[in-house]
């Protein structure tokens, strides 16, 4: 039985944990918190996930809140004007339904089942010291955790990276009490809010602690007035703000928002990063080599949502080449393969998401626009977030875009 060490019990490394483990490998799961700790902590994103991210939790049986969490059947995008207006207005459906579950609550649950199942689980915030040790009693070590000490074994990939700072300034809130969006009142949907030279507001249903649930998610450009919520420690205050900007910019979603409470005293946050493409394999001071997984070595702004995906399809797609690799070693071509085959799916993301970071140019704002006069254009925006790589056909390049419109209309 081949012995593989995951570090971090986000998305990524709990699903690859379970799924090696359903497979008949020794799993040992390092990470820093318990599943008590996780689950009364605060909360660590937004992570909204589409059909194919959610299959690949079925295929492991471990879509343990399907029946309980909001279906998102749709996806709806709003362009703020200077007066308070939407000249854009409009919401695609969905192929096949989103869901949102509160990390905190999917986390502690997976940590507990992969317990329950026999899994080595270790509490302990793990150094580079410790994978060095590790590394030779492991046939894999795998990094999931996408923060601190760890991620520095993984070089920044110069050419994958265009930016160098973070491109938003990021403030979430979970609430209670949101009345519904009036154009569609029977089912739920993403709601994008844009509002140009300043950010993004985007709102979400959610399964939370509490039971269903919104969240409020500002995606604010550096400097300007959504930056606001760095130093802000009291989360009646970070709800406050939350308000005041959506009042200020968005008063059609501040009109359905005014006697939201909070879910919970740690349902606030707020950060800011920049979104980095890493090289895949960290060297350890004995020589030793490590994989990174998911946001580890493919970090992108949430601007698209595309975080929880990533993570649920990096998972998949390191399982499946594990288990190709039987008890052949997990050398350093293995593991440049391994994530290599991942890149061909993630690349479209990346390229995706940072283009969206940027100003819009012409043709697609004029793709915004017409999705509002065409419903088949708006479904096929909507639908790239499950499947980014079919922007390459008509979303990036002008004369695409222009032969897409005329076919459309």
């Amino acid at each position: 039985m081949r012995k593989i060490l995951i570090v971090g019990a986000g998305q990524s490394g709990l699903q690859l944990a379970l799924g090696l483990q359903s497979r008949g490998y020794e799993v040992t799961l390092m990470t820093n918190r318990t599943a008590d700790e996780i689950r009364d902590g605060r909360v660590m994103s937004t992570q909204c996930m589409f059909t194919t991210a959610l299959q690949h939790e079925r295929d492991l049986e471990l879509n343990f809140w399907e029946s309980q969490a909001p279906r998102i059947e749709g996806l709806g995008v709003s362009v703020a004007g200077p007066d308070g207006s939407r000249p854009i207005d409009w919401v695609g459906r969905l192929d096949g339904y989103a869901q949102s579950v509160d990390q905190r609550v999917k986390m502690a649950g997976w940590m507990e089942a992969f317990a329950q199942r026999g899994g080595q689980l270790v509490i302990h915030g793990a150094a580079v010291s410790d994978l060095d040790y590790f590394s030779r009693r492991y046939d894999l070590v795998l990094v999931a955790a996408g923060k601190g000490e760890l991620v520095s074994m993984f070089g920044r990939d110069a050419s994958r990276s265009p930016y160098d700072s973070p491109q938003r300034a990021l403030a979430v809130a979970y609430v209670h009490g949101l009345g519904p969006r009036p154009e569609h009142p029977d089912y739920h949907a993403v709601r994008c809010n844009l509002v140009p030279g300043v950010g993004e507001m985007f709102i979400m249903p959610t399964l939370t602690t509490s039971g269903p649930a919104d969240i409020l998610f500002w995606e604010g450009i550096p400097g300007g007035p959504l930056d606001v919520f760095e130093g802000v420690k009291d989360p009646r205050e970070h709800l406050r703000i939350t308000l005041e900007l959506m009042e200020r910019f968005l008063p059609w979603e501040y009109d359905r928002a005014r006697k939201v409470e909070l879910t919970d005293a740690n349902g606030t946050l707020a950060g800011r990063y920049a979104p980095t493409v890493r090289n895949p394999i960290g060297e350890l001071p004995s020589g030793g080599l490590v994989l990174g997984v998911a946001d580890v070595v493919v970090a992108n702004d949430p601007i698209t949502g595309q975080g929880s995906n990533n993570a649920a399809k990096c998972a998949a797609s390191y399982l499946d080449s594990i288990v190709a690799q039987g008890d052949k070693p997990f050398d350093r071509d293995w593991m440049q393969a391994t994530f290599d085959r991942y890149w061909e799916y993630a690349q479209h993301v990346t390229k995706w998401t940072n283009a969206m970071l940027a100003p819009p140019p012409e043709h697609v704002l004029n793709l915004i626009g017409a999705a509002g006069q065409l419903p088949p254009v708006a479904n096929r925006f909507a639908n790239g977030f499950d499947n980014p790589a079919d922007f390459e056909s008509w979303f990036f390049d002008p004369t695409l875009a222009e032969a897409y419109l005329s076919e459309a209309s």
